[in-house]
């Protein structure tokens, strides 16, 4: 197991009953980009996954 799944395992433990905005999941990503900038790309990256996911190649 990869260290980030335990993250991606506990998020889902915890909050996997919640129900959220994609704003409120975007406010929350670039509050932690604020707190963490060296982290900046790989979150851009994944947000960009997200947004794109339904595009057709």
């Amino acid at each position: 197991m990869y260290f980030t799944d335990r993250g991606i395992e506990e998020l889902e433990a915890r909050r996997g009953e919640e129900s959220v905005t994609l704003e409120w999941v975007a406010a929350r990503l670039q509050e932690f980009v604020d707190l963490n900038p060296d982290v900046e790309p790989a979150v851009e990256r994944f947000a960009t996954w997200l947004a794109r996911l339904d595009d057709d190649d």
